[in-house]
């Protein structure tokens, strides 16, 4: 099923490339225009601007929490019917130390507010919290893929191997367009798309 899009793409190769090359534009702006710092980072708010930033040239549901269910394999994200509420919980999430932003950007996955795009927005918030509270970004070049993804399918559980995967790769260059550029081309390689640099586009 090809999801109903504003590029009128009927085929899901061409829209993944045109998603991939369009929203990998769009992240290279929040960095260049430092798009984020305006947005309170940790509020709900803040990873919807994203989101509506990457995706709002592709589909008409950015920015807004989804109206369906989702699941992956047997894991069941939050309910839509529980899914404001649950948003709103997790906002109020403690977010002063590394563990706390961790548990919450785990309690955010899990309640996967979007109908697409959730990780590649919610890694970008991630940073904007770590770099405000603690001063240090994830270096997400030096997170391999399918450790990442293991440790994020444990994480409703267990918090322990992500924190440990991702405090490995904590970097206080925060303002280093390489580490940023870099970091989003990792970000999209978890979730499959790799035929674009953002560097170069």
């Amino acid at each position: 099923m090809v999801l109903r899009n504003k590029l009128s793409i009927n085929d899901a190769a061409a829209l993944a490339r045109e998603e991939e090359r369009l929203s990998k534009q769009k992240a290279a702006e929040l960095f260049e225009k430092d798009l984020l710092a305006a947005h309170e980072a940790g509020s709900f708010e803040s990873l919807a601007f994203i989101h509506e930033q990457l995706f709002g040239e592709i589909y008409d549901f950015a920015g807004k929490l989804r109206d369906v269910n989702l699941s992956k394999g047997s894991f069941r994200f939050a309910p839509v019917l529980y899914l404001k509420e649950s948003v709103s919980k997790i906002e109020e999430m403690p977010q002063s130390s590394f563990d706390e932003i961790i548990d919450k950007y785990v309690e955010m996955n899990v309640a996967h507010p979007f109908r697409e795009g959730n990780g590649r927005s919610m890694r970008i918030w991630l940073d904007h919290m770590l770099r405000q509270e603690i001063g240090n970004v994830v270096d997400w070049s030096k997170v391999d893929k399918q450790d990442y993804l293991l440790a994020m399918e444990r994480s409703p559980i267990r918090t322990t191997e992500i924190k440990v995967l991702l405090r490995d790769a904590l970097t206080d260059r925060v303002h280093s367009r390489e580490i940023y550029m870099k970091g989003i081309d990792a970000s999209y390689a978890y979730e499959g798309y790799e035929t674009f640099k953002t560097q170069g586009l």
